[in-house]
Formats: C-alpha cells, structure tokens, sequence
C-alpha cells in the first residue's frame, strides 16, 4: 500500500513542491511471504541532463516492513523517476518506482 500517491496510467506519481522537503514510503508487508524481512533497500533518482535543480535524496532507509525515502528540490515542471530496490533477508528481491513532478503548491 503507498500513502499520498495517485495512479495514472497505471504508474504511481506525486506532486512535489519545489521547495518541500518531504518523505515518501512504500509498504511491503503484502508482498513479503511470512518469516521474512527487508534487508536492504537501495533508492535511485533517475537524473536529469543539465538540470539546475535536480531532485535530491536526503535520507532513505527500512522502518520495518516499509521503506521510505526522502526528497527535496527538483527543478519547476519537471518529472522525475524514483525507484527502490530492495532485498529481503532470504534474499528475494523486487523493485518499485514512482513518479514525482514538480509543481509548485504554495498559494
């Protein structure tokens, strides 16, 4: 189950700010078979060529059975790919991704 997230197109994507600093978490616990755990998780952000502003990582990391990551800037009207690998403690592994454009929000 994600929090905050819309699917369009079957993809999940977000708005961002691009002065929010916020965290995003993906939940596990329907995908791990029982007696498992997460061990790892390895978040990317797909980078942009020439982009001023990038969207950034500030922390990342396990809190259980979800795994968060944690994001600021990004420049304005841009899209942004975030995916998370992640492998279990018998070492099963999946991927997860979603989108995150930047709008501004304030009014």
């Amino acid at each position: 189950m994600t929090t905050g997230f819309e699917v369009i197109n079957q993809n999940l994507w977000i708005t961002k700010d691009p002065e929010a600093e916020l965290t995003y978490t993906f939940e596990w616990n329907e995908w791990l078979p029982t007696g498992d755990a997460l061990s790892t998780a390895v978040y990317s952000i797909q980078a942009r060529v020439n982009d001023p502003d990038p969207l950034l990582r500030v922390t990342s990391g396990i809190q259980g059975t979800k795994t968060y990551i944690e994001l600021k800037n990004g420049q304005l009207g841009k899209s942004y790919v975030v995916t998370v690998k992640v492998t279990t403690t018998d070492g099963l592994v999946d991927a997860r991704n979603f989108r995150v454009k930047i709008e501004n929000r304030s009014a």
